[in-house]
Order: C-alpha cells, then structure tokens, then sequence
C-alpha cells in the first residue's frame, strides 16, 4: 500500500478455526498468502462465540474439547490489489467443506508506518 494512500479497501473472510486447505489450516493459509502477494497486511481475529450458514453455534467454554470457534480474517489494501488477492483465493474458498462469507467495505486510512524489522 502506498505512504499516501487514503482510501483502501477491507476484505474480511469469515471461516472456522477448523477450516483447512489441504493439510493447512486455511487462515494460516490466507495470511501466507497475502503476505506472498505483498499486502500491506493481515490480522486473525479469534471468535468466541458464533454461527454461519448452517445456523449451528459454536461457542467457547473451557470444559468443551471442542475447539472450532468463529475465525475472521481481515486484509487491508489498494482495491486493485484486494481485488487481484481475493480472485486468487476464491476458488479455495468455493471449494470448502463448509461454508464461508467474505465482505469488502472502503475504509479510510489514516496512518500507515511501516515498523523497524529486528
């Protein structure tokens, strides 16, 4: 993403925390992904409590063994390169086992500093 750039797009991808690709798990998947194809980056954001199309709730209690919770990955970038991003990995998101949503919405950057790499 550029230094000046004020206006971007955010992609929000809502999966499970179960959900893999081949034998990955699919939001690791996501995020080396967007990382590979240069985007400015990517946040995992661990649900508690949720549910999708199948109207089934997963919720987190610490005496279920149970460990599939409601996973949202968001990705913010220039909307060409989300575009570009989300037509590579949509024919993995189609062919899930399970079901997913991905939104996009215009999001308004104020601030974008890169960090000092150790």
């Amino acid at each position: 993403m550029k230094k000046d750039t004020s206006k971007a797009i955010r992609l929000r991808i809502y999966i499970s925390s179960t959900d893999k690709l081949k034998h990955s798990l699919l939001f690791e998947s996501i995020v080396y992904q967007a990382k590979r194809y240069n985007l400015a980056g990517a946040t995992v954001f661990k649900g508690i409590m949720g549910f999708g199309a199948s109207s089934i709730v997963h919720s987190y209690k610490f005496w279920e063994i149970s460990d599939k919770l409601p996973v949202t990955v968001e990705i913010i970038d220039e909307e060409k390169k989300i575009t570009q991003f989300f037509n590579i990995i949509k024919p993995y998101l189609e062919e899930m086992r399970y079901g997913c949503m991905v939104t996009a919405e215009p999001v308004n950057v104020w601030l974008y500093k890169e960090g000092k790499k150790r």
